[in-house]
């Protein structure tokens, strides 16, 4: 049982016999783990249908599950001890002992992931072992599009779930894009009331002449918000929210027309975006439309407090494919130019994304980007999100920027799994559950100073073809499980990489998905009810470059 571990630990020393959990064992939460003890006893009470009573003293849990703090243990390292006096668990922080109770529920079975007991006569036991761990990267993040296919609040906090069970713990999340806009503002109500729906949809790839003419969309209300990023909290993951800006953002546009280039297009004509792709219409680059912005991100500050979990400082303000046309044919653009002394388009860009730097900063708050905001350079505290590459990550490090890892060509798991027929829209380069496991988000050539820039990882999932959960289930898992494995472990090498051994441990992880209820991908390929035969995707031969 203790090699199927995933994400794989540091240190595991198997012992003689095990530990059995029964109607008098109980739970013991000592000072600063009172949280993860209440978690933790949720769980365990549903799951197994045990008592699990709450003990005030560690004696009083001898033959159950103790939680204590360690002050030889670092950020978010945890021991696990399971012997003749039951089961202890110790964390340098609340964080790690939550990471100790997450390998304490596999050891205990896929069984344990479930919401209800299935056999009551079912003998709880943990193997008597030491397990000694702690996080390769600090950032270690999963980034979900809730703007292209709206994600009811209950997915989210689903993802949660999901997320802490890997030892996960930034959700970067995408809140505004041209075909949706999903985060209420009560200074800007339409922003919501017509920015958060459309009128159709397009199915596929944007080549596709399918639609669905359903009207599609939703919005998180501010107490939704505030409800994912207290449920992040007690699951120590911080909740990174994603306002794009100057580009894709056609859903703003058609709730306030005069956030647009007025003076080039028709704004009040545009509606909410129905299909895929890179679109044209951006933000106008005026006063005005920094103060409208400065409007919606005071709001948001309160909506996602500094101090709510790891990273929870950062706003990530997009950033990436702002078309600049529009722009060039501006007389107010043109105007905005010459006033300020700029180049060209693209050093207005640069003042945009600068100004939110600051104003962030101002607050005590960091900015973080896609990486084309490097382009004119960036304020000292802001971070980047490298996407096009790695090469956007190597820039920001060695200009002195925080950085995290996330290109496409790797970590895109809107990206296909097989390129056998039956996968479903497929979209982009093979990116197999092995490719992922590969992946390393540290760049070769950089200084031992400059990797220390590196914050870590993330996995990103785009939905433009994901229109539920069994789609954004199929595409995530089980590649989110090898992204996991690589931001927490310590793995060779990754041609030196046990890609075996990974898959053997996955054969118990699988069922333990399958008690989460997560609809994955399965090994063989997908089931027939996972297929979408005759949907047009994007598919792109060969291997991806490494840019």
């Amino acid at each position: 049982m203790p090699t199927s571990l995933i994400p794989a630990p540091r240190g595991v020393v198997a012992g003689a016999g095990e530990t059995r959990l029964t109607d008098a064992s109980g739970l013991y939460a000592g000072a600063g783990t009172e949280g993860v003890g209440r978690w933790l006893g949720g769980v365990l009470r549903a799951a197994t249908g045990l008592p699990w009573r709450e003990a005030r003293e560690p004696a009083e849990a001898r033959d159950g599950v103790r939680l204590s703090l360690a002050a030889d243990l670092g950020p978010e390292a945890y021991r696990l001890v399971s012997g003749p006096a039951g089961v202890l668990v110790e964390g340098g922080d609340a964080a790690g002992v939550l990471h100790g109770a997450q390998t304490l529920r596999q050891l205990l079975g896929a069984d344990v992931f479930r919401r209800a007991p299935v056999r009551r006569d079912r003998v709880w036991t943990v193997p008597h072992l030491t397990v000694e761990d702690a996080p390769r990267f600090r950032w270690r993040g999963l980034m979900l599009d809730v703007a292209r296919h709206f994600m009811p609040k209950e997915g989210v906090l689903r993802y949660l779930d999901l997320m802490s069970a890997h030892k996960l713990n930034v959700l970067h999340l995408h809140l505004t894009d041209d075909q949706g806009w999903r985060v209420e503002i009560q200074r800007y109500p339409k922003l919501t009331e017509i920015g958060s729906w459309r009128a159709r949809t397009k199915i596929g790839h944007r080549a596709s002449p399918l639609w669905d003419d359903r009207p599609h969309g939703g919005f998180y209300t501010q107490d939704d918000l505030r409800e994912i990023v207290a449920y992040a909290a007690e699951r120590h993951i911080g909740v990174v929210p994603e306002i794009d800006v100057p580009g894709h953002s056609q859903a703003a546009i058609a709730a306030y027309p005069e956030l647009g280039n007025s003076d080039v297009v028709d704004t009040a004509a545009l509606t909410v975006w129905d299909t895929w792709g890179i679109n044209p219409n951006v933000l106008a680059p005026t006063e005005d439309t920094l103060r409208f912005y400065e409007g919606v991100l005071e709001e948001l500050l309160e909506l996602f407090p500094a101090d709510a979990g790891p990273f929870s400082p950062f706003v990530h303000i997009g950033g990436d494919e702002c078309v600049k046309d529009q722009w060039r044919e501006s007389r107010t653009a043109r105007e905005q130019i010459a006033k300020l002394g700029l180049a060209d388009e693209d050093a207005l860009q640069s003042w945009f994304i600068g100004h939110f730097d600051r104003w962030l900063a101002d607050r005590g708050r960091r900015l973080i980007g896609w990486d084309e905001i490097l382009q004119g350079g960036l304020a000292p505290g802001a971070a980047v999100s490298s996407w096009r590459g790695y090469a956007g990550g190597v820039t920001a490090a060695r200009a002195g920027h925080d950085v995290v890892m996330c290109p496409e060509q790797q970590v895109y798991l809107d990206h296909r799994q097989d390129a056998g027929p039956d996968e479903p829209v497929p979209i982009g380069y093979v990116r197999t559950l092995e490719d992922v496991y590969r992946f390393d988000p540290v760049p070769a050539g950089l200084t031992p100073q400059e990797r220390e820039r590196v914050l870590g990882t993330q996995a990103n999932v785009w939905t433009e073809v994901m229109e539920d959960q069994g789609r954004v289930d199929y595409q995530t898992f089980p590649r989110l499980a090898a992204l996991a494995e690589v931001a927490w472990s310590e793995l060779p090498a990754p041609a030196d990489r046990d890609f075996a051994g990974f898959e053997r441990r996955m054969t118990e992880h699988y069922r333990r998905l399958d008690a989460f209820g997560v609809a994955y991908r399965p090994p063989g390929g997908p089931r027939p009810w996972q297929r979408r035969p005759g949907i047009l995707g994007r598919p792109i031969d060969g291997p991806p470059p490494a840019l």
